[in-house]
C-alpha cells in the first residue's frame, strides 16, 4: 500500500457534458464548449495550486470526428485560439504543455499553434498539462506495441514525439456528464486508477467539487492487489513471488477448516 494522499500526482479529466448543457439551456452546442474552456482553465489553475504533478484533459477524441462538421471546426479554431490566449498564464505558472494525440488530421494552424506553445512552455516544472486532441487509447496502446516490436525494446514511456504515447499511471480519474465509461481514454494508464463520476456537467464544475473529490481519494486505500493493511512497494512482484514460502498442502488447510 501506498501511502495516503490528499493530492494525487497524475489526474485525468474526462471533460463531459458541454454540449449537453448548452442544449439544456436552449443554446448552441458551441457555447457549452466555449464555456467548458473557461472551466478547464480554472481546473489547470487549481490543480497547479494543490500541487498535482500531471494533469491530463480529454478535449477531442478520435471519434469525435463523428460529430456535426459545424461543431468540430469551432472545436479545432477554439483549441488554436485558447492555446495563444494561454499561453501567457502557463509560462508566468511554470506549467509545461503537451498536446497528445494524432496530428496528421488537424489544421496547420492549430499543428503549428500546437508546436509553438510545446517549445515555449517546455521548461515549465511545476505541472505537466497534457491535453488529448484526436486521441484513441486503443489506437496508443496498438502503436506503442508496434514501436516495441519494430525497435525489439520497450516504448519510451512519454516519449517526446508528436506521436501517441504512454504517459504516467493515473492516479484519480475525473468524469463529469453524469456517464460512467472511460470512452477510450489512457485505458493502460488508469489500470490502477481511483474513478470519480460526477453528474455535474463540466461547465459547471467548480472548484469546491475538486476538492470533494480530492477528499475521497485520500480516504481509498490503494493497495495494488496487496491485503489491506499491507505495506507494499509497488513494482515489487518479481522479489514477492520469489520470496513467498512454500504452500501449505491443501489437504492440511482443509483440516483445519
Amino acid at each position: 500500500m501506498t501511502p495516503r494522499t490528499l493530492v494525487p500526482s497524475h489526474v485525468a479529466v474526462i471533460m463531459d457534458g458541454n454540449g449537453r448543457w448548452a442544449s439544456s439551456r436552449g443554446r448552441p452546442r458551441w457555447m457549452g464548449h466555449a464555456r467548458g474552456a473557461r472551466t478547464a482553465r480554472e481546473v489547470v489553475a487549481h490543480c497547479a495550486r494543490l500541487g498535482v504533478d500531471h494533469l491530463s484533459l480529454y478535449a477531442f477524441s478520435s471519434d469525435n470526428w463523428k460529430r456535426p462538421r459545424e461543431e468540430v471546426g469551432f472545436l479545432l479554431e477554439l483549441f488554436a485560439s485558447h492555446l495563444e490566449s494561454q499561453l501567457a498564464d502557463l509560462l508566468q505558472h511554470g506549467i509545461r504543455l503537451s498536446i497528445f494525440g494524432r496530428r496528421d488530421r488537424l489544421p496547420a494552424a492549430l499543428v503549428q499553434a500546437i508546436a509553438h506553445a510545446e517549445a515555449r512552455t517546455a521548461h515549465g516544472t511545476r505541472m505537466h498539462l497534457r491535453v488529448a486532441i484526436d486521441y484513441s487509447s486503443r489506437a496508443a496502446i496498438a502503436e506503442a506495441f508496434a514501436q516495441s516490436a519494430v525497435n525489439d525494446s520497450m516504448v519510451t514511456l512519454d516519449a517526446a514525439t508528436p506521436a501517441q504515447s504512454l504517459l504516467p499511471p493515473v492516479d484519480l480519474l475525473v468524469r463529469t456528464g453524469g456517464e460512467r465509461r472511460l470512452s477510450d481514454f489512457l485505458l493502460w494508464e488508469c489500470a490502477y486508477a481511483e474513478l470519480a463520476f460526477l453528474d455535474v456537467p463540466f461547465p459547471d464544475l467548480t472548484t469546491e467539487h475538486l476538492d470533494t473529490v480530492f477528499a475521497d481519494y485520500a480516504k481509498r486505500e490503494r493497495r495494488y492487489g496487496a491485503a489491506p493493511g499491507q505495506t507494499v512497494a509497488v513494482g515489487d512482484d518479481e522479489a514477492l513471488a520469489a520470496a513467498v514460502p512454500a504452500a501449505r498442502p491443501v489437504a492440511q488447510a482443509q483440516k483445519k477448516l
